[in-house]
C-alpha cells in the first residue's frame, strides 16, 4: 500500500499511464496527475477513481505539456512550493512516430517530448525527491529503442527526418538518461530504472496511418496479440511499489524482470555525452 506517499505520473489521462494511476490510486497513494490537457485529464480523472474502488488515497491534476520547457518549469515550481516530499516520479508520458513539427521551443517534437521534457522534469524535482528519500524515479522507455541512434551532429532531425527512427532513438534517449542519472544518484537515497511495457493497445499510435479496409484486421490483431493498458502498466507498477527492486540502480525491466539491453544502450561515454548536451538543450547548469 502506498498510504502517505505522493506519485507524479505525467500522461496519466490515457493508456498505460491512466492505468498505472488508477492502481496507485488504489493502494491508497497520493496521485499528481501531469497532464497536458485539463478537460480529457478531468474526464481520465473521473474513470480512474471508479475503478480504484471504495478506499483510494487522493487524485489531483496538474497541468503540464512536456513539449512547452516554460510549462515544464511552471510545474515543477508549483510542484516545489505546494509539495513537501515526492515519493515516486514516473516519466510515463510520449509521443509516437508523428509528422515532423518542431515544439515551441525549436525542437524535434519527439525528442522533445520524450527525452528532452522529462529530462528537464527530472533535474528540476531531483533536490525534493533527494529530501523524500528513499524515493523513485521510473523512465518508461519502448523495445523500439533498439532501432536508434545517438547522431549529435543532428539531434533536432533538420538534416533529414524518419518517424519511426526518431521515436526510437528518443526510447534510446531514455535509457541513456536513466544510465547516467544512476550514477548521479549513488548514496543519495533515490534510485532510478527504465522499463519496456511492450506492444500496448493504446492512443500513441495515433498518428500511424492504417489503411482504412485494414483497420478491422488490425483491432482484431491488436486485441489478440497487444497488452491491455492494465498488462501494460505492471512493471511501472512494480517498480513503484515492490521491495523487491528497493536499492536496485540504472536497470530496465521488461514483464517485471530486469531485461539486458543492447551495447548502445549502456554506452557510458555516449550517455554522458548526451547529459551534457541535454543541459545545453533546456538551458540548465549544474
Amino acid at each position: 500500500m502506498l498510504r502517505g506517499k505522493t506519485i507524479i505520473v505525467t500522461g496519466a489521462n490515457s493508456g498505460i499511464g491512466k492505468a498505472t494511476a488508477a492502481e496507485l490510486l488504489r493502494r491508497q497513494g497520493r496521485v499528481i496527475m501531469a497532464c497536458r490537457n485539463r478537460e480529457r485529464a478531468e474526464k481520465a480523472a473521473q474513470e480512474i477513481q471508479q475503478e480504484a474502488g471504495p478506499e483510494q488515497g487522493e487524485l489531483v491534476i496538474k497541468l503540464l505539456d512536456l513539449a512547452s520547457l516554460k510549462s515544464v518549469r511552471i510545474f515543477c515550481e508549483e510542484i516545489i512550493k505546494e509539495e513537501s516530499r515526492i515519493d515516486i516520479l514516473i516519466n510515463n508520458a510520449g509521443i509516437y512516430q508523428c509528422p515532423y513539427t518542431k515544439s515551441e521551443d525549436g525542437f524535434e517534437m519527439q525528442f522533445a517530448v520524450n527525452h528532452l521534457g522529462h529530462f528537464l522534469l527530472t533535474n528540476l524535482l531531483l533536490d525534493l525527491l533527494k529530501r523524500s528519500a528513499p524515493s523513485r524515479i521510473i523512465v518508461v522507455s519502448s523495445k523500439l529503442y533498439k532501432y536508434g541512434e545517438i547522431n549529435f551532429d543532428d539531434l533536432n532531425s533538420e538534416q533529414s527526418y524518419d518517424k519511426a527512427f526518431a521515436y526510437a532513438r528518443s526510447k534510446l534517449a531514455n535509457l541513456l538518461f536513466t544510465l547516467e542519472l544512476s550514477h548521479r544518484l549513488e548514496e543519495t537515497g533515490v534510485t532510478v530504472n527504465a522499463l519496456t511495457p511492450g506492444i500496448v493497445r493504446t492512443n500513441l499510435g495515433r498518428h500511424v496511418h492504417i489503411p482504412l479496409l485494414l483497420k478491422p484486421l488490425f483491432n482484431l490483431a491488436s486485441r489478440a496479440f497487444f497488452k491491455s493498458p492494465e498488462e501494460g502498466a505492471q512493471t511501472s507498477i512494480y517498480l513503484a511499489c515492490s521491495e523487491d527492486v528497493e536499492g536496485v540502480q540504472g536497470k530496465c525491466f521488461a514483464n517485471c524482470l530486469e531485461e539486458q539491453l543492447l551495447a548502445k544502450a549502456t554506452d557510458e561515454e555516449v550517455a554522458k555525452k548526451l547529459w551534457d548536451i541535454s543541459e545545453v538543450m533546456v538551458g540548465i547548469t549544474t
